[in-house]
Parts: structure tokens; C-alpha cells; sequence
């Protein structure tokens, strides 16, 4: 009789371990979670983890939980391999994530190869939608549609000034670098030069001296706000008066204290400011009622866990991430948190935008970036 009472409640624990397993859709959120990017890092957990908590108190998805794993890839593709695959040996379905397009890339190799969708908010290189990957999406733009929009600006506005492009040599820093590049070129402005840096370089007197000798006005720069705040420091430091420009890789307001006062004017191109869409404006408030400023791809990286969801609803299903992806093509738009968002057949989205942003000190006299007037 205690046998089988034994028996009885062991099998009864195994069914609630089941159901509970069952009643669980684990997502990935992969990035920089430590390192010198772990500001972007944050953005992407902070808006997947707020995204999870609010579809789950409206139901789930199909009256499933979400349930979110961290992976920390530092922003180090060997490390975002790793990533990716300890998500596969946990059984992870769907990704949101990475934030660098160097990771995002060969991690998607991954997922693929083992049913996995991966939705980036931030990995802009266009190659990562262009190899007929079934299973990569984007939030973003991309960096052939931005870096037209920031050297249609340059050539413009700066024709005749002597303009240095520089990158970090990664796929997004130096992609970025080089679409701005071919569209100036195209324009009829041709840069009076081209220089590769190396992420983590600290001192950046060889490339400033060399700006200085060949009479620089203008510097545009392909990479991230960690190695750019130091280069726009120390230019204003060794006396080079120049006009900066970047992409959305330095969208944190971590660049004004690396770059200090020479940060003020720098321009950037970045998607219109999702935290001023009226329909995220309660959201936006709940994250500052938390604590944190949901700026740069923070709401990114919530629609992105959005479009999963309400794709999955309507299918009626998350077992299948192959059809989910199918799904997210078919239909749509999807109404989201930085607005309604379709996707092309490539799992880009269909309405690209990028606007410019000037740096400047706001009523508080803290440096942040503003929008310019259209």
C-alpha cells in the first residue's frame, strides 16, 4: 500500500513537473550584459525583461509564460558563439538579441541551425539579413540605409571641408563607415582619408596628429561610444577643431562622460526617438518609475519580444519558431512599442528610418542628444 501510495504521488510530481515545463516558452536575451558596452547591454535586458512581465500579466503567450535567460556575450563573437549554444543545450526557442552585428551574425548560424529565431534590436550590417537565413530579424534599420542619410548630410552640408572617415574595423563599425563613405563618394566628396582603429585602443595621439597634418574639419566615425568618446577627448585635448559624426552605436548618454565637453555638437543619425511615440508613453514612465531610462534600444528590445508574441498568438503556437518566423512575414504589421512594424521577406522591416541628432547640454545641463528640427 505505501508503495504504491509512493508511486502514486512520484507520478504525480513528474505530471507537475511536466505541466510546469510545459506552461514555460524560455526565451534568450544574448549582449553585452558586462564590458565596456554593457550600458546597450542593460537596454536589451531591461526592455525584454519589462516586455515579458507585461505580456505575461495579459496572458502569456497562448496563455503560456515567458520565462527569460541572460546570456553575457561581451560583445565578443567567440563568447556570442557560446551563448548560442548553451541556449540550444537549454532549449531555447526564440533569442532577442545580440547587440553587435559581429555577434549577431555568426550566432545566427547558430539558432539557425538548430530552429531558433533570433530578433535583434540593434545589429544593423546588412549582412545579417541578406544570407536567406530563414530566422533573422530585426527592430532596426540598416547601415546602407543609415549611412546614406549621414553622408547625404555630409556632402550637403560640409562639401568642401576635408573630412577623415574612421572606423573600429568590426562588421558594424566599419559597414557603417563604409555606406556613409559610398554614398559621400557618390555625392562627389571624396574624404581626405580613411583610417581603421582597434576596439579597446585607449590612446589615439597617432590618428589625431595624422588628422591634424592633413588639415581635418570634419571626422566620421564608424564604431562605438566607448572608443569615440576617448578620440573626441583627446582631439579637443591636442587642439583639433573638428566637427564629429556618428551612427547609433554611440546612442548612450555613457559618451558624454568619456568624451567630457568635447562632446558637445557632435552629430548622429539614429531612428526618430521612440521614447516620444504617444503610444509608449505610459511604458516609458514605468521604466522611469523603476529607475531606468529607457533610452537607445531599450524599447527595441521590447517590440522585438512583442512581434514574437503576437505572432506566436495569432498562429496559436510557439512550438514551432519556423512558423512563428513565417508568421512575423505574413502578417503584420505589428503594432508595437516604437510603433507598427512590417517585415520585408529578407526579415527586415519596412520602414527605415533615420533622422540626425545633435549632442548638447539639456535644461538639466547634463550633455544628451536631441533631435534636430526637420
Amino acid at each position: 500500500m505505501k508503495k504504491s501510495l509512493l508511486s502514486a504521488v512520484a507520478l504525480t510530481a513528474v505530471m507537475a513537473l511536466s505541466s510546469s515545463a510545459w506552461a514555460d516558452i524560455l526565451i534568450g536575451v544574448a549582449g553585452p550584459i558586462t564590458g565596456p558596452n554593457a550600458a546597450f547591454g542593460a537596454q536589451l535586458q531591461k526592455g525584454a525583461e519589462q516586455a515579458a512581465a507585461d505580456i505575461n500579466a495579459a496572458g502569456g503567450i497562448n496563455g503560456e509564460k515567458i520565462v527569460l535567460t541572460i546570456g553575457d556575450d561581451v560583445s565578443d563573437p567567440k563568447q556570442g558563439i557560446s551563448v548560442a549554444n548553451k541556449f540550444v543545450a537549454d532549449g531555447v526557442k526564440y533569442v532577442v538579441g545580440h547587440f553587435n552585428s559581429g555577434v549577431t551574425i555568426p550566432a545566427s548560424e547558430v539558432y539557425a541551425e538548430n530552429g531558433i529565431l533570433v530578433i535583434t534590436p540593434s545589429a544593423t550590417n546588412p549582412t545579417l539579413t541578406e544570407r536567406g537565413l530563414w530566422n533573422t530579424f530585426r527592430t532596426c534599420g540598416r547601415d546602407d540605409q543609415q549611412g546614406a542619410v549621414a553622408g547625404g548630410y555630409l556632402a550637403a552640408n560640409f562639401k568642401d571641408a576635408k573630412i577623415a572617415v574612421v572606423h573600429d574595423k568590426t562588421p558594424y563599425g566599419q559597414g557603417l563607415a563604409d555606406e556613409t563613405k559610398k554614398s559621400l563618394n557618390a555625392a562627389g566628396v571624396t574624404e581626405a582619408m580613411y583610417e581603421g582603429i582597434n576596439v579597446g585602443d585607449k590612446d589615439f595621439s597617432a590618428l589625431i596628429a595624422k588628422m591634424k597634418d592633413a588639415g581635418v574639419t570634419v571626422v566620421y566615425y564608424g564604431g562605438l561610444h566607448s572608443e569615440f568618446g576617448l578620440i573626441e577627448r583627446q582631439a579637443a585635448d591636442q587642439g583639433l577643431k573638428a566637427t564629429f559624426m556618428s551612427g547609433d552605436g554611440i546612442v548612450s548618454n555613457e559618451l558624454a562622460s568619456i568624451a567630457g565637453d568635447a562632446v558637445d555638437g557632435t552629430l548622429m543619425t539614429f531612428a526618430p526617438d521612440p521614447r516620444k511615440n504617444p503610444n509608449a508613453k505610459e511604458l516609458v514612465e514605468k521604466f522611469r518609475a523603476a529607475g531606468f531610462e529607457p533610452e537607445a534600444y531599450t524599447l527595441y528590445s521590447y517590440a522585438a519580444l512583442q512581434i514574437v508574441a503576437a505572432a506566436a498568438n495569432k498562429l496559436g503556437s510557439a512550438a514551432d519558431a519556423q512558423k512563428v518566423a513565417d508568421e512575423i512575414k505574413k502578417s503584420g504589421p505589428w503594432t508595437t512599442a516604437i510603433g507598427d512594424i512590417g517585415y520585408d521577406a529578407k526579415g527586415d522591416i519596412t520602414r527605415p528610418d533615420y533622422v540626425l541628432y545633435t549632442w548638447k547640454k539639456g535644461d538639466d545641463g547634463k550633455y544628451t542628444y536631441f533631435e534636430n528640427a526637420m
